[in-house]
């Protein structure tokens, strides 16, 4: 495939021809940024890991340049930390047995400005290519910019597929704002129980941020179990990590649904929720 980037990647770990490792995928996370994938999509990666018939493919859309850095990174330039972004995050793919991992290598800059066309139809492309069942991106309560900017583009190539081409599934995943403020009715529970150790190596893989002064590696596995934990307070555990999601189908389904009224509604539920507690004890 040819993208809008010269700098975009495609790599396919079992070596098989793009083509038809597109068109295998099932399961398909397009995020900001190299790491986010392995934080969000992990109920994904691991429904598909040893699985025959279902596979898991990943779309970084920014090049990484902008990433912070400290330690041994803290002298890289920008095209340095773009290669080692790069590089960490094949690793991550062919650790995840992923079917596909392509990275678009766009500046956040050109994410965020709606007006060009670029984005949007690498994104049309793909979703053309692999025709997934299920799609995770980020979530529209999200406080990262870039974030928010990705799944605007995303929200744009998908409604720009016939509907009976557009996936069956849809979440908004939890990375820089948590899920757990979602009213039950509202939250989409991804088991991250499977595997512990794979979810634990995949965010791992991410030296040039861990090291260079992030902690995603435990903050991502700590908050799942936190989710867990704290899901319900009258019963025992249902899983032992999870991810919350937000049900971003009706977004894709119906063209005319707005994005802001959509999420706003969300929190109009959780309103609602503490005011009718609140008041229930009076």
């Amino acid at each position: 495939m040819k993208f809008s980037s010269p700098a975009a990647d495609v790599f396919i770990p079992d070596g098989r021809p793009v083509a038809s490792a597109l068109q295998r995928t099932t399961h398909l996370c397009i995020a900001a940024h190299q790491d986010d994938i392995e934080i969000m999509a992990y109920h994904g990666i691991a429904e598909c890991y040893e699985a025959k018939d279902r596979w898991f493919t990943g779309v970084v859309v920014t090049d990484g340049a902008g990433s912070p850095r400290s330690g041994k990174f803290a002298r890289h330039t920008d095209a340095q930390m773009k290669t080692v972004r790069r590089t960490e995050q094949r690793k991550a793919a062919k650790l995840g047995r992923y079917a596909a991992m392509i990275q678009l290598a766009h500046p956040s800059a050109v994410v965020k400005d709606a007006r060009s066309p670029a984005v949007r139809a690498d994104l049309a492309a793909i979703l053309r290519a692999t025709r997934p069942r299920t799609v995770y991106l980020h979530n529209p309560a999200d406080k990262h910019d870039t974030h928010v900017a990705v799944l605007q583009r995303c929200l744009e190539a998908l409604r720009s597929l016939p509907p009976a081409d557009r996936p069956e599934q849809v979440y908004g995943c939890e990375v820089w704002r948590n899920l757990d403020w979602l009213v039950d009715a509202d939250k989409r529970l991804l088991d991250d129980s499977a595997n512990p150790r794979l979810a634990a190596k995949l965010v791992g893989v991410f030296q040039s941020q861990i090291a260079g002064g992030k902690r995603y590696d435990l903050a991502a596995i700590g908050r799942r179990l936190a989710n867990a934990t704290f899901h319900t307070s009258h019963a025992t555990d249902a899983a032992a990590a999870i991810t919350w999601a937000m049900d971003l189908t009706p977004l894709v389904k119906n063209d005319r649904l707005s994005v802001e009224k959509f999420t706003l509604a969300h929190l109009d539920r959780l309103r609602a929720d503490v005011t009718e507690r609140l008041r229930r004890f009076l």
